[in-house]
């Protein structure tokens, strides 16, 4: 299997790049800073792209199977940057012949109750709120899309962090999951398994979906 993985050099993009190796996939890593990846494994090719600039990156996307999309907007704090690069990638993914795409969504949009989501609870933390914001904003933009690209939204439980690869997790839809402890929570590992599961399955397909212990 050939994937498209931008953001590799993220926190979470690196992890998901571990466990596509570890399942024997090839890699095209499209990283704006090449030097921030680590990883020197023979079957991952680094290409220096920005994805909000097609022309970077649209040869080098041809002939994957799936891109995997893993970015944050928090440094330069705008709520709009995700969802413009939302749209972006939707639009000149089939320019490139790539059909599948799996994005690396937000938690804050997930429910606690019908109507309240978690990112309008007012202990939300301020730094956090327009990189959630703009993650709700780019999942709007797939669910209006008019692309013939199957998509896949994951956002992770509301605390995602190191921690062991358990093997374990469970599938949710937009209501936040929480565990039997009352918290809601996924290891980065668990979340990158979760995430390759959806590619090798094909399954939950133009879709918004949630993994949590």
């Amino acid at each position: 299997m050939k994937i498209a993985l931008f953001g590799a050099t993220g926190h979470v993009g690196h992890a998901i790049l571990e466990e596509a190796l570890a399942r024997g996939a090839d890699v095209t890593a499209i990283v704006r800073d090449p030097a921030r990846l680590a990883n020197q494994d023979a079957r991952v090719t680094v290409v220096t792209g920005d994805l909000a600039k097609p022309d970077t990156w649209l040869d080098a996307v041809r002939g994957a199977d799936v891109a995997v999309v893993s970015i944050s907007a928090r440094r330069d704090g705008s709520n709009d940057a995700v969802p413009t690069l939302a749209a972006t990638t939707l639009d000149y993914l089939p320019k490139a012949g790539v059909k599948r795409l799996v994005w690396v969504g937000g938690a804050g949009s997930l429910e606690t109750s019908p109507g309240v989501r978690v990112v309008d609870d007012p202990h939300f933390p301020d730094a956090w709120k327009a990189e959630a914001l703009g993650q709700a904003k780019a999942l709007e933009v797939f669910r209006h899309s008019k692309s013939d690209v199957d998509w896949t939204y994951i956002s992770p439980a509301a605390l995602l962090e190191d921690g062991p690869r358990t093997g374990t997790y469970r599938v949710g839809s937009d209501q936040l999951l929480v565990g039997a402890n009352g918290k809601s929570q996924i290891s980065i590992p668990d979340y990158a398994m979760a995430l390759f599961d959806r590619i090798e399955k094909n399954d939950a397909r133009r879709q918004r979906i949630t993994v949590a212990y």
